[in-house]
């Protein structure tokens, strides 16, 4: 663990690092780029004195989450007005903002909005992770509040949103390559509202049942499983994920397309979706640690069904006395 904290916190001074470079004018942007860049600039610094301080008065450490799927669509707006209003910037933010819809009114339904916005749910993750030995003192979680969940997701989520910035100024038609963009997002799209659709009615029964249960082994089966094997959930441990980093990575391509890359391929605004799949590797074994703790059976799914490759769909031994196990 702390190496992760010590990897993480290396990882957010060279994000950082790399945000300032650019604001000072480096080469990979215009002036006028650089002058939109400063306002994006402004309101992660904002979001980012409104998370930590939030975080710190109310313990309620999901202040950033709240604001993952409202950010990026102010970003791309903001690039979109700035940036002369292009098809291809316009198509890239009507997609963030399908994108954003779609993770609001998820986790909206999970309690985590209030009028007052500071409160609602937490993330039961942040719990988990606070009840860690390093973070005993109080100070090393502030810590951790400050450079990882405030500064770092800021930052990310700004970073994720810039290869819309760096289209802004391209004499490059829209073709084909913008449309497989397009398609390959709103496919991920599709992907991920299904499994989060799939995910969500799964632990709305289960929930239900155990509250006329009263325990997990007497639920059911599949519900006494504990976690979800109905729909991509059957065929990968994490096709919700697979969608949210497949969604990023396909907007990048608009920036190949826009013909602002180096190499073919290569732009610094690639370190944004780069990172964020960095950040779901991270998330990913967190996840797992947790469900492999809760749930007796959870080893056996993920010793046969891989992460995001649907190679073979699950099959629990004795799965017709799995409700009894």
């Amino acid at each position: 663990m702390k190496k992760t904290i010590v990897t993480v916190l290396c990882i957010c001074i060279v994000i950082a690092l790399i945000f300032f470079s650019i604001a000072a004018g480096g080469r990979d942007f215009s002036a006028n780029q650089t002058a939109t860049l400063n306002i994006l600039l402004m309101i992660c610094s904002c979001s980012i004195a409104y998370c930590f301080i939030a975080g710190e008065i109310t313990h309620n450490y999901s202040q950033m989450d709240k604001l993952w799927s409202l950010l990026p669509v102010i970003y791309a707006w903001v690039i979109v007005f700035h940036g002369g209003m292009s098809v291809r910037t316009v198509v890239y933010a009507l997609i963030v903002t399908a994108w954003g819809i779609r993770l609001t009114v998820n986790f909206a339904r999970k309690g985590a909005y209030r009028l007052k916005f500071w409160e609602g749910n937490e993330d039961y993750r942040w719990s988990i992770v606070r009840k860690n030995p390093i973070f005993s003192h109080g100070f090393a979680w502030t810590l951790f509040d400050l450079l990882f969940i405030s500064v770092y997701q800021n930052l990310l989520v700004l970073a994720i949103c810039l290869p819309c910035l760096a289209c802004t100024e391209s004499d490059v038609p829209f073709g084909l390559t913008d449309i497989i963009a397009a398609g390959l997002a709103v496919a991920f799209l599709l992907l991920e509202t299904v499994s989060d659709e799939y995910q969500w009615a799964f632990h709305k029964e289960k929930n239900a049942l155990l509250k006329e249960a009263g325990k997990l082994s007497d639920l059911p089966y599949p519900y006494s499983l504990g976690f979800n094997t109905f729909g991509p959930w059957a065929y990968m441990r994490h096709p919700n994920y697979l969608g949210e980093q497949g969604i990023w990575l396909s907007l990048y391509i608009f920036a190949i397309a826009a013909g602002v890359t180096k190499f073919g391929i290569f732009h610094i605004t690639f370190a944004g979706p780069l990172l964020l799949v960095l950040l779901f590797m991270g998330s990913s074994v967190l996840g797992e640690k947790i469900s492999s703790g809760k749930y007796p059976k959870y080893a056996d799914y993920t010793s046969q069904v891989c992460k995001y490759i649907p190679i073979r769909k699950y099959k629990p031994d004795n799965a017709e006395n799995a409700a009894g196990d």
